[in-house]
């Protein structure tokens, strides 16, 4: 029943956030900044399933922007919380679609590679250190390595999916993109307090 009761606040926020798109049909050149969550982008359009977002939109759905109409979409820190392959392969799509050719996708995601080596033994500890230094932060209950490997693989279930590098090339070229590339932080796009143990990774939309 609550996750009924969670879905229909969800269709309704969405549906709000569709009338409210209207204003952009026939434009192009946009800017998304999706799952924006606080870290809104001046000059962008914020989108996230939230009343103070610019736009609330569920990214399950059918986006109403129309073809070729954007010039840079930006995503940190929600792709993870795609069901893969369904809805994760879904957003691709949509965002392929809207993307004008040679446009920019940027997509932000927790680095999965860095927790597994730690684990196994066979990275430079930094991840399982940040962790207990609590620069990531933890609940209380996370004391064990398999802990930490818990939460950043759930984070309370909230997270449906774990990428390295080879995972997110692989969709995204199953998608359409190309140019694809592990990028370093920017500072003018990304944000500071996530630099460390994001994985970045830049794609294009080929001209034909």
């Amino acid at each position: 029943m609550r996750l009924l009761g969670n879905e229909i606040i969800l269709y309704r926020l969405h549906r709000k956030g569709v009338k409210k798109a209207r204003t952009y049909a026939g434009k192009s050149g946009l800017k998304l900044n999706i799952g924006c969550g606080p870290n809104r982008k001046e000059g962008w359009i914020n989108i996230d399933l939230s009343p103070e977002a610019e736009l609330s939109l569920d990214m399950r759905e059918r986006v109403p922007f129309d073809d070729n109409s954007t010039v840079i979409i930006y995503s940190e820190h929600f792709f993870e919380h795609l069901d893969y392959p369904i809805d994760a392969k879904h957003f691709l799509r949509e965002y392929f679609r809207v993307l004008e050719p040679n446009g920019i996708f940027r997509v932000g995601v927790p680095d999965t590679l860095l927790p597994l080596l730690d684990y196994a033994g066979v990275g430079d500890g930094w991840w399982l250190q940040a962790c207990r230094n609590k620069e990531f932060w933890r609940p209380e209950w996370c004391k064990t390595p398999m802990d930490h490997i818990n939460y950043h693989f759930r984070q309370d279930t909230e997270h449906r999916y774990a990428y390295d590098f080879e995972t997110i090339e692989s969709v995204l070229k199953e998608t359409g993109f190309t140019e694809i590339e592990q990028c370093g932080f920017d500072p003018a796009l990304d944000t500071k307090s996530r630099e460390r143990g994001t994985l970045y990774v830049a794609a294009r939309k080929p001209t034909a």
